[in-house]
């Protein structure tokens, strides 16, 4: 039995596809939106860095925006090093409009969770 191997755009286009079948009546938002107070987490793609470690990038990226290293370790949630470069933080709306203009930031995307069921009685 042949072993598949998978490059990574292999990988990130199912996921791609993945997340698109998610967004259909199949599947219910539960995520809340930025307001200009309130922080809501948000996907930062940016480019790849070239003489940097993926994650201190990210923070520095960060750290423009919110002011302060501190600040941009506390919002940043996750690091994306492999098959796509960026992070997830917590923005408000501003800083979202803000992240967006700096160089090396790609897209700026909410984050969305969803709640999948397995038909149309909503069984789960």
């Amino acid at each position: 039995m042949p072993i598949l191997k998978f490059s990574k755009l292999a990988i990130l286009v199912l996921f791609s596809l993945l997340c698109i079948a998610m967004s259909d009546s199949a599947a219910k938002p539960l995520d809340q939106h930025a307001t200009a107070s309130s922080p809501a987490v948000h996907i930062v793609y940016t480019e790849r860095p070239q003489d940097e470690e993926p994650e201190a990038y990210h923070i520095r990226t960060l750290s423009a925006v919110l002011g302060s290293e501190d600040a941009a370790k506390e919002a940043l949630l996750y690091s994306y090093k492999s098959a796509a470069s960026g992070f997830s933080a917590k923005l408000t709306q501003e800083q979202v409009e803000q992240i967006s203009k700096l160089p090396g930031v790609l897209q700026v995307v909410p984050s969305r969770t969803y709640q999948l069921h397995s038909g149309p009685n909503n069984l789960h």
